[in-house]
């Protein structure tokens, strides 16, 4: 026993040896790997402390960190992202909830505001500011090209509901003013929702707040009681947002166990996300309406209605943003959203487009117009090398964005040189505000499409406006025969835009101009 018993410590003895050689071998290497990782990010800290020490005039160290955070991020991916505190706020409140101003997130490179998006039915968007307009006047202070801060142009345009601010902006060449009364900026993300016909219903849906599932149920519960067989679901234009409310809208219309989406990234793992089986409008036929700035949540939804063949995708080939972002905050109020995987419909697709080189990716949208990708299917690109098939076997192609069933291009043949010319000046916008500010009680006492079709069909409409466009702006059309072919659709908008103050809001602008809509009209007459 003696022996077999210093034979049993002797084996024990060499497997503890072994361990322990194994044990300090794999720490040696999980340090070597350690020093190795500190060196390869030592020398931005090491840039950092030099410029502390050595730069000729005194550092500040905040505006240098946070454009040192900017520019490495930036050399990853277009969507992560540094937020100084006010973006940050900005951001997140508009998925979150209601404040009061004049409703516009804009960005501040090169010194000057620049408006990135207007909020849909909110008091800039009514009064005709679009994306791209530079801000140079905010009432009588010049905040362009003097280093005017951030969030001190925040606070100049931010106040109280009723109150007034006046806005200068630079669109084209040219220096358009605006005077807008703030609001509560609505967060709702259903603009509208009705019939367009005894069993076809309609449903805009601008963003995916934290709200969203909600208010769409309610939208379409109302809209079933009045007899829905078949929706429109209006995601042109439409960003995105919160990743779990295009979950829960698309398990509104799949069978159980049908795949949503899955996601993936480098140390995410394969995570899939598939349909419960409860929705309440699964026997609704679906179409899908979707646009190139039609991004994220909205592609999740599209991508997985498309690869389920669970209804029609009509318009033209989405954004393409298909990465996901983490946040991360900083005790100062900063953030950072950091891409960690990618979205992939459940055919497999990516949804992300290429973004090798920054300067194609931020110049994508004019390339497809430049390409003719708007105008002509044939020009919309694919990638042929990434062929992916739906459940019910059709081809689809991978390479970024959703490219729709069925091709609907921008309508080119209506601009001519005097919508163009009043498209600059926001003229229509700035009428239709004039209009409500002379004739208020008038539109605000109309609650019924019926009572405001037969209002504006007898407001003269039509020679205000061109009185108004000469007189404001100095624009005519250029002959009575140009405006004859093109005052439907001008007029129209105005009808809609004029409409959208009444106590219908954008039921009212949606209801008049879906009828000059190609997209709309192309589905309503399939």
């Amino acid at each position: 026993m003696k022996k077999y018993s210093s034979v049993a410590v002797a084996l024990l003895g060499i497997l503890v040896g072994a361990l322990l050689v194994l044990t300090i071998q794999k720490a040696s290497e999980n340090k070597r790997l350690l020093r190795t990782e500190y060196r390869d990010w030592r020398k931005i800290n090491l840039v950092l402390q030099s410029l502390d020490e050595n730069y000729v005039d005194t550092v500040n160290r905040r505006a240098v960190t946070d454009a040192a955070i900017s520019a490495a991020l930036g050399a990853l991916d277009p969507h992560s992202v540094y937020m100084p505190p006010a973006v940050l706020e900005e951001s997140e409140t508009e998925l979150a909830g209601n404040f009061d101003g004049i409703g516009i997130q804009f960005n501040v490179p090169n010194d000057t505001a620049i408006v990135l998006e207007v909020i849909p039915g909110g008091p800039s968007e009514k009064i005709g500011l679009q994306p791209g307009d530079r801000i140079l006047k905010v009432d009588d202070r010049n905040i362009a090209g003097v280093k005017f801060p951030q969030d001190s142009m925040v606070r100049k345009m931010r106040g109280p509901s009723g109150s007034k601010v006046s806005l200068t902006v630079l669109r084209d060449g040219e220096t358009v003013p605006f005077e807008i009364t703030r609001g509560k900026i609505p967060m709702n993300s259903v603009d509208a929702a009705f019939m367009v016909s005894d069993t076809t219903g309609y449903l805009r849906l601008s963003k995916f707040a934290r709200t969203t599932y909600q208010e769409v149920l309610a939208a379409c519960s109302k809209l079933k009681g009045q007899g829905m067989k078949r929706l429109i679901f209006d995601l042109r234009d439409n960003g995105g947002g919160f990743f779990d409310q295009s979950i829960y809208l698309a398990d509104m219309f799949l069978p159980k166990g049908a795949e949503i989406v899955y996601l993936e990234g480098r140390t995410r793992a394969r995570q899939d996300y598939r349909a419960s089986g409860k929705g309440t409008l699964q026997d609704i036929a679906l179409d899908v309406l979707i646009s190139e700035a039609s991004a994220s949540s909205s592609e999740i939804f599209a991508g997985a209605i498309q690869d389920n063949d669970r209804g029609v995708i009509y318009g033209r080939r989405s954004f393409g943003k298909g990465l996901v972002q983490e946040p991360l905050y900083f005790t100062d109020g900063s953030g950072l959203r950091i891409t960690v995987a990618r979205y992939h419909t459940p055919s497999g697709r990516c949804i992300q487009k290429p973004y090798s080189s920054s300067e194609d990716y931020a110049y994508d949208l004019y390339y497809r117009y430049r390409d003719g990708e708007m105008t002509s299917a044939d020009s919309v690109k694919v990638n042929k090398n990434e062929e992916y098939h739906t459940v019910g076997g059709r081809t689809v192609y991978g390479g970024g964005g959703i490219v729709p069933d069925v091709f609907v291009p921008i309508d080119t043949t209506r601009a001519s040189d005097f919508y163009v010319a009043c498209n600059k000046k926001a003229t229509a916008m700035r009428f239709a505000s004039a209009y409500f500010d002379a004739h208020k009680a008038e539109l605000q006492g109309i609650d019924s499409f019926p009572a405001l079709e037969r209002y504006l069909g007898s407001a003269s409409l039509e020679q205000k406006f061109l009185a108004f466009a000469a007189a404001k702006d100095g624009l005519r059309p250029a002959s009575a025969a140009s405006w004859n072919s093109e005052k439907n659709y001008m007029m129209t908008s105005v009808r809609a835009l004029v409409g959208r103050y009444s106590k219908l809001g954008d039921e009212a602008f949606y209801h008049i101009y879906l009828t000059i809509d190609n997209v709309f009209q192309t589905v309503i007459k399939k």
